[in-house]
């Protein structure tokens, strides 16, 4: 897991016209499973392939899975935990997929001061 700037990564998302959100989301797919050890999500490049492909779908079921896998990689490092599923979910379901994305990378940061 690399540490992130969550504001850089905002702000990049923002001048890339999107871009390096679309990295941003991949790569934060592909570390919270490997955080979480989850062997069932699709890794980052098909989630975004499968969210494409579904119109949006599929990326508001992976809001509300990474929510639950946050919280599993958490527990495991003894961290105290938070179930943000539905608040992820809910901020998919209104178009606010970039705060999921600093609320997660922001867990993940978190993470890496406290690994396994």
């Amino acid at each position: 897991m690399e540490r992130r700037n969550i504001g850089l990564c905002i702000v990049l998302s923002i001048i890339t016209c999107g871009i390096y959100g679309i990295y941003w989301f991949i790569v934060l797919t592909d570390d919270v499973k490997r955080a979480s050890n989850d062997t069932k999500l699709a890794s980052g490049g098909l989630a975004f392939v499968l969210t494409l492909v579904t119109c949006g779908i599929y990326g508001i079921y992976w809001a509300y899975q990474m929510g639950k896998l946050v919280m599993k990689a958490q527990e495991e490092r003894g961290l105290p935990t938070e179930d943000n599923a539905i608040l992820y979910l809910v901020l998919q379901l209104i178009g606010l997929g970039i705060i999921n994305y600093a609320l997660i990378q922001n867990s993940l940061n978190d993470m890496n001061e406290n690994p396994e």
